[in-house]
């Protein structure tokens, strides 16, 4: 089975702009600003052969702010700049109980079935909660990054930056390996 590294796209891959307390997604591409410094953690990650795959919640696709080309155009220039094995959408607003809205684990579940993922020995990165709890619904490790939107559930690590992020992984892949050896 394969070993992926989930992660959130705003805030992780893409930065977000705040408006009233809440992390607000680009609409456009020309809204879209890559966190360039992310790509070399991520090369880390990709070396390791770990599976890279974004997850995101846009319900601007359902409210009709977005369209559903612009929200493509954005995901192609992230999965080409990260080089993403997969970047997985829950188009749905939060009241629509969709079984893919984070922080409910759909998407996470829908990428192990599609890749041969092995949940259990998987990492979930972002800077919000609800990517924790679907992380912790999954069996998967959960590293949040420091935000205004961690939130104070559980999490199984909390960081400062992607780069610790990436470090913890790594080392914890390395006891993996040494402990199953």
């Amino acid at each position: 089975m394969k070993l992926a590294v989930f992660m959130e796209r705003d805030g992780i891959l893409n930065h977000v702009r705040q408006e009233q307390g809440h992390p607000v997604s680009p609409l456009t591409l020309r809204d879209l600003r890559i966190c360039r410094s992310a790509v070399p953690w991520l090369k880390e990650l990709k070396q390791a052969d770990f599976l890279l795959i974004a997850t995101t919640n846009q319900p601007g696709i359902s409210q009709g702010f977005q369209s559903r080309r612009e929200l493509d155009l954005i995901n192609e220039q992230l999965t080409q700049v990260f080089e993403l094995d997969d970047l997985l959408v829950c188009p749905h607003e939060e009241g629509d109980d969709c079984p893919c809205r984070k922080p409910r684990p759909g998407l996470i579940y829908e990428a192990a079935y599609k890749w041969g993922i092995d949940l259990d020995a998987s990492y979930v990165i972002s800077d919000r909660w609800m990517d924790a709890e679907a992380a912790r619904n999954t069996g998967c490790t959960s590293l949040i990054r420091q935000s205004p939107w961690c939130g104070r559930g559980h999490r199984d690590f909390l960081v400062p930056d992607l780069g610790t992020a990436v470090n913890k992984i790594l080392a914890l892949r390395e006891l993996q390996t040494f402990v199953g050896a």
